[in-house]
């Protein structure tokens, strides 16, 4: 276990907390739930924003950027939407500041009050589409397929690093349609590329399926979700893809000239995925010396560590493993060659195998005298000694290994915590130990009871619906739906 470092069996949010401070991926910032994303944090969410990036425009979607700032108008214009974000908006109200009678201080200046308060984005549906109301106009300017890489601010009262915060980033897709079927076809197609990306790159492996009405985003017709389990049993929604219907167009009077010469409102889809994916990479595949980073989301897959003695020429070292490094780097591997001489071999482990980098090599003058090296993976702590010459081979085919390694662990901790009930006694018995499958009534207030007395949330309702002859947990009517069960962060 890694030094200041709280083992998961012993308290799972204490671990997750110094997982994060000792990994170096974040802190805390100076107002009260916002959250300071240090470097490596960052690296990490750049090659996840990259992998999702290099999708969207594969299906023809553009990068586009809107501002930060709402009227407030524009949020009454929805009333659904409004409804469902009011409590965690941050409102701008006056333009300046001033200085204080005694010159020591800054205060609000009374005088440059707003006309109409603003709104701190916490999503961007209203501002977009008042722009698309000026955009559209005929069946010739659709479809519109943008995403936008940004910040959003909704003011939660409890946060948690990465989870939670007041301020996080994300990408959010907003697009417009010609038809219903379109806009269905594109909510679903962006479903699947958040699937594949967070299951192919991050090794996390996830459920699919629509949200119940009272989970759904506010303003959709339909929200459907990837949903996520935790190395602590609980789920994580860690995506969600809406089908908007009419509703902003409505809204803002986004209408477009069909081919035949009718008008006709435009249909919207809306989708988003967020800087809380670097939270279930940890959740989902940490461990008490820290991260285990999937080689595909690592910022460093690779690490070289010199063994140094007092008598040794670090330059040596370098052009040794100079040939390895250039092939690794010439095959897109990155790798980092950690000369940095005030830090001991011991502690540059520690630090490497915190931060969760898949593979660390170590050489000394022992391996150099042999022609060899010391490979390390880092998901199951394994060490070999291989020969120089055969080092770059090696390597690449052990990051495979450890991507399919660690999606194949958190795949069978996903499915032995995943379990089939017919009864509410062994709904309660196994409401703490992952997903619960079982069947609903599709009624709210049956819903809400179970909620209210377990604390679990319908997750998803999976698209393989199988209902025959199946019973409804609480009310034990007829099941309308077969539905995933969990409680969640």
């Amino acid at each position: 276990m890694s030094k200041g470092v709280t083992p998961k069996s012993e308290a799972y949010s204490k671990w997750y907390t110094d997982t994060i401070t000792k990994a170096q991926l974040a802190d805390y910032g100076p107002v009260k739930g916002t959250m300071v994303i240090r470097p490596y944090g960052y690296g990490i969410w750049e090659t996840v924003q990259n992998a999702f990036d290099k999708e969207f425009k594969k299906t023809g979607h553009v990068n586009a950027y809107f501002p930060l700032f709402i009227p407030k108008s524009f949020l009454s214009k929805e009333a659904e939407h409004v409804e469902g974000f009011a409590k965690e908006c941050a409102v701008v109200t006056h333009s300046r500041l001033k200085a204080t009678e005694d010159g020591k201080a800054v205060t609000v200046d009374p005088e440059s009050k707003l006309e109409e308060e603003i709104i701190v984005r916490p999503t961007s549906e209203t501002v977009i589409w008042s722009m698309y109301k000026k955009w559209i106009t005929s069946y010739r300017d659709l479809p519109i397929l943008i995403n936008q890489w940004a910040n959003v601010v909704r003011w939660e009262m409890r946060t948690r690093l990465f989870l939670r915060t007041s301020e996080f980033l994300w990408q959010e897709g907003h697009t417009a349609h010609a038809s219903e079927q379109e806009a269905k076809e594109e909510t679903l197609k962006i479903l699947d590329i958040y699937k594949n990306v967070v299951q192919d790159v991050l090794a996390i492996p996830v459920l699919t399926g629509l949200k119940s009405e009272s989970e759904k985003f506010a303003g959709a017709v339909e929200t459907y979700c990837i949903e996520a389990m935790m190395g602590d049993t609980r789920a994580l929604q860690a995506g969600t893809s809406h089908y908007l219907g009419q509703n902003f167009a409505k809204a803002f009077d986004v209408r477009f000239q069909t081919e035949d010469n009718k008008e006709e409102l435009v249909y919207a889809t809306s989708w988003g995925v967020s800087t809380r994916l670097i939270g279930a990479l940890i959740m989902v595949h940490g461990d008490d010396k820290g991260l285990r980073l999937p080689p595909k989301v690592a910022p460093t897959q690779v690490v070289i560590v010199p063994i140094l003695r007092k008598d040794s020429n670090p330059d040596d070292i370098k052009n040794y493993i100079n040939n390895l490094t250039d092939t690794l780097i010439n095959n897109e591997v990155r790798v980092n060659v950690d000369m940095r001489e005030k830090l001991s071999p011991g502690h540059k482990f520690n630090e490497w195998e915190m931060k969760g980098v898949p593979i660390r090599i170590e050489v000394g003058p022992r391996d150099m005298q042999n022609e060899e090296l010391v490979v390390c993976r880092r998901d199951d702590n394994t060490k070999q000694t291989v020969n120089i010459d055969d080092a770059a081979d090696i390597i690449m085919n052990l990051l495979d290994e450890i991507q399919n390694s660690l999606f194949n662990q958190a795949k069978t901790f996903m499915d032995s915590h995943t379990t089939c009930v017919s009864t509410w006694e062994e709904f309660q018995a196994n409401v703490n130990n992952g997903f619960i499958v079982c069947g609903w009534d599709g009624s709210e207030t049956t819903e809400t009871k179970i909620k209210n007395e377990t604390k679990a949330t319908i997750r998803c309702l999976p698209f393989d619906q199988k209902i025959e002859n199946l019973k409804c947990i609480y009310s034990g009517k007829d099941a309308k739906y077969l539905a995933v069960f969990a409680k969640a962060y």
